[in-house]
């Protein structure tokens, strides 16, 4: 088990004063048997009154509505975790799905359902040729599969980080050769949906222990429903399954609908200067929140504040 904590920091940056359009946050942690939150702290500048609700898949949201206008945004999560997933998971599928293919149960097929559905067109089938080459013949193991794709989406894809917003479809992907760890979630999502699976987004944050201190970043990956084993954790991007150094925040039949931060404002169209985005994640005990540590200190929102009155 460790224990982390996590600064997430996105700075907006307008060239003259706008009025801010309501936000909606995706920034807490999802709990369950390998999570335990602590605690979170969700703060913005300008000052903007919060509430909290929850979607349709079960993910906390946070809506932000201002008050004045501003010639900046800044909004800050600091949360606190436990976080103890297996390094080795072990996946006690159900009888009927060891090998592919199988059959869901009724009520299994109903619940899914837009989950197994493709999300992106796929007209001349490339796609799903793609993936049924990892079909290893009538009876294939089902883990097997589902490990030989995800590794198999980072052997036939380079990594590239991309700042611009959006998502690459699937057969853009394959096409160009290179994405983003939300282009590899997306290409991985939707040839398991064309398999048959049911198939979700992640989004959230991985924390890499053996990299400098406070490395962090945000991350999108997937997770696979076989029976027995429910949910299973796959990260295409670094080759990963189960949830080893993964922070879930939201899962999604869309990447869309996972965005960490989502909002709008009232202004001219070139008002918009750009955005950044910083997240620190550690290990090492620190103060709590109330008290902060340094390394978070060391990107306080700075050039947020309310437009003067006139």
């Amino acid at each position: 088990m460790v224990t982390l904590k996590i600064h997430h920091q996105t700075i907006y940056r307008y060239n003259q004063s706008v009025n801010l359009g309501p936000h909606r946050l995706m920034l807490r942690p999802r709990e369950s048997l390998d999570l335990r939150l602590i605690s979170i702290d969700v703060t913005a500048a300008p000052d903007a009154a919060v509430t909290w609700t929850q979607d349709v898949f079960g993910n906390a949201v946070a809506i932000a509505n201002f008050g004045a206008a501003a010639e900046g945004l800044c909004i800050d999560s600091f949360v606190e975790i436990e976080l103890n997933a297996a390094a080795w998971p072990v996946f006690e599928i159900a009888a009927t799905a060891i090998f592919f293919p199988f059959l869901y149960s009724d009520d299994e097929w109903a619940d899914l359902g837009a989950l197994t559905i493709q999300q992106y067109p796929d007209p001349s089938g490339r796609l799903r040729d793609w993936a049924r080459a990892f079909v290893r013949g009538d009876r294939t193991d089902t883990l097997s599969l589902l490990k030989d794709l995800s590794a198999g989406v980072s052997a036939w894809i380079n990594y590239q980080s991309r700042d611009e917003e959006g998502t690459q479809s699937p057969t853009e992907t394959l096409d160009r050769g290179w994405g983003s760890c939300r282009d590899f979630a997306v290409l991985f999502v939707e040839a398991a949906r064309s398999l048959g699976f049911g198939a979700r987004i992640v989004s959230g944050y991985r924390y890499n222990p053996e990299g400098s201190s406070g490395e962090g970043s945000t991350h999108a990956w997937a997770e696979v429903y076989v029976p027995g084993a429910g949910w299973i954790t796959f990260d295409p991007t670094n080759r990963g399954v189960g949830g080893l150094n993964l922070i879930p925040v939201a899962v999604a039949r869309n990447i869309r609908q996972a965005m960490p931060i989502a909002g709008s404002f009232i202004g001219s169209a070139d008002s918009f200067l750009g955005m950044s985005v910083q997240v620190l994640v550690t290990s090492e005990a620190a103060p709590r929140m109330g008290n902060r540590p340094e390394k978070q200190r060391e990107f306080a929102c700075m050039g947020a504040q309310s437009a003067p009155n006139e």
